[in-house]
């Protein structure tokens, strides 16, 4: 007997996807996402980090992204105060740059035009001998500083696969779509599992292509299909070097050429630096940054701060593609990060809807916009509610102030697992949140929760990785749900990697 179609099969295991699939099943629709690599394996683990409004998108008069995007960031630090937390900027004004009073208005517009409740107003600062000014060089001497947020970005995409799952989801990773073909008033979709090279046939209502840097060659190749729209790929690319300052704020600096960079204090000891705009050609899989970037970064640093970088200095570095709808802007930095969603079939032909453009902070809104197109066609469907609803570990009492409740939950977390060392529960605490506890159990020393792999990475860390979490390869576990490859000895990857294999392997 055939199964009747799912309502939903989800291309594409990034932001996007994982956050239309967890919207769709937490509204009773049957939904499948596949994704060829790991979750978050390509442009949603090379962001920036930031859940913020886009302050320069103002000076392209973006108002409705940046309103959105402002709302957006309230209601994220709401529903996942453990790896969202806010965080200030410092913009050093430089004269011959914007102007004093561009920056001050821009900034009153980004403090008012998204409903903050939250968080921190803007404000003018004095640099030249403050503490906010010490790393920066003695010319400059006032400044501005506002908020925004961080997030832990390939942590985000899991926790909302996670959600989805529990709501009856199914999340295929490693596994490519080979081809869909219209079926009456269904898609009949081939799939293959990229490790063992078994195939299987799944039958879907509707589906969504999420396939970000992937979504036209998927509408042309996958599906033989046609759109009338296109997504720009950009490269953006960060740095990391040992921590450059004291402190936990970031700073937000201009460059001549009308870009602008972010400093960031990251993972304790080092700070992240980022980001660039390069058009890109090629296999998005296959990105790297180039010397060309890293210079540049350099340089731009160099601008601002009294220590100056090397690319010797430079100790991590990555690169992503930002698959950016083509709005025919002139240059890669003022292309839009809207998104468009398009939408064919319905009238008794299979339904496909397909995302262009988009960024972190707005994934939420886009999944909830994707479910109202669907909407009609796939008939009628449970309210929205993904705004409120906590994702797995978030659901962390919460006050005016984000920061005091997550340092309250570090304390109970301290004081629940005693043996634990502080540096290792405040990480435990951001990564999973009050799921923490299903990695520390009822475990009264450390020896208790496996080997070590070094840094304080766990075999009972590693093992719900794997089985709550799709980590698969060293890789997933040391760069994307964690950053421990920052924190690990060089032996780390080799025994974890014939770790893994023996749990694959079995007893």
């Amino acid at each position: 007997m055939t199964s009747p179609p799912l309502d939903l099969m989800v291309i594409g295991g990034g932001i996007n996807g994982a956050g239309i699939a967890r919207d769709a099943a937490g509204r009773g629709l049957s939904v499948c996402l596949v994704e060829q690599d790991d979750l978050a394996s390509h442009t949603s683990s090379a962001a920036t980090k930031l859940i913020h409004g886009g302050l320069r998108y103002l000076e392209y008069y973006e108002f409705r992204l940046v309103r959105e995007a402002l709302i957006e960031r309230e209601r994220l630090l709401g529903i996942a105060p453990h790896i969202i937390w806010p965080m200030r900027f410092v913009l050093p004004h430089v004269p011959a740059l914007r102007p004093r009073w561009l920056l001050r208005l821009g900034l009153f517009v980004y403090d008012h035009i998204g409903a903050r409740k939250r968080l921190p107003s803007s404000k003018g600062v004095r640099l030249r001998n403050r503490p906010l000014g010490q790393p920066l060089q003695e010319h400059l001497r006032h400044g501005f500083m506002y908020s925004d947020c961080w997030v832990q970005d390939s942590r985000l995409v899991v926790l909302n696969a996670m959600d989805a799952k529990a709501r009856g989801a199914r999340i295929l990773t490693r596994t490519r779509l080979v081809s869909a073909t219209q079926r009456a008033d269904h898609w009949r979709a081939i799939c293959e599992d990229t490790r063992s090279g078994a195939r299987q046939e799944l039958t879907a209502r509707a589906i969504v292509n999420a396939a970000g840097a992937w979504v036209g060659d998927t509408i042309k190749q996958r599906l033989d299909a046609n759109s009338r729209k296109h997504v720009r790929l950009i490269k953006g690319s960060h740095i990391v070097v040992p921590r450059m300052y004291d402190g936990e704020h970031a700073y937000f600096l201009q460059n001549p050429d009308g870009r602008i960079e972010f400093v960031i204090p990251y993972e304790q000891r080092y700070t992240l630096i980022g980001t660039t705009d390069v058009p890109f050609t090629g296999d998005p899989a296959e990105v790297r940054i180039s010397a060309e970037e890293v210079s540049y970064l350099c340089t731009s640093v160099n601008r601002y701060f009294k220590k100056q970088l090397a690319p010797a200095d430079v100790v991590w570095s990555y690169a992503g593609v930002r698959p950016l709808y083509d709005d025919d802007a002139t240059s890669a930095a003022a292309v839009t990060r809207d998104y468009e969603l398009e939408l064919t079939g319905g009238n008794g032909a299979p339904i496909l809807l397909s995302v262009f453009g988009g960024k972190i902070t707005t994934y939420r809104k886009l999944a909830e916009h994707a479910l109202e197109k669907l909407q009609p066609l796939l008939g009628n469907l449970e309210r929205a509610w993904t705004d409120t609803e906590p994702l797995p570990g978030g659901d962390i009492p919460a006050s005016k102030r984000p920061d005091d409740d997550f340092e309250r939950f570090v304390a109970h977390t301290q004081t629940r697992w005693p043996f634990l060392p502080p540096v290792t529960t405040r990480r435990l605490a951001r990564a999973y949140g009050t799921r923490v506890a299903h990695i520390l159990g009822g475990a009264r020393a450390l020896a208790e929760l496996g080997e070590d792999f070094g840094g304080g990475l766990s075999r009972n860390e590693v093992d719900y990785l794997c089985n709550e979490e799709w980590a698969v390869t060293a890789e997933d576990i040391l760069w994307r749900r964690t950053k421990m490859g920052l924190h690990t000895p060089p032996d780390t990857p080799a025994k974890l990697t014939a770790y893994l294999a023996q749990r694959t392997a079995g007893p």
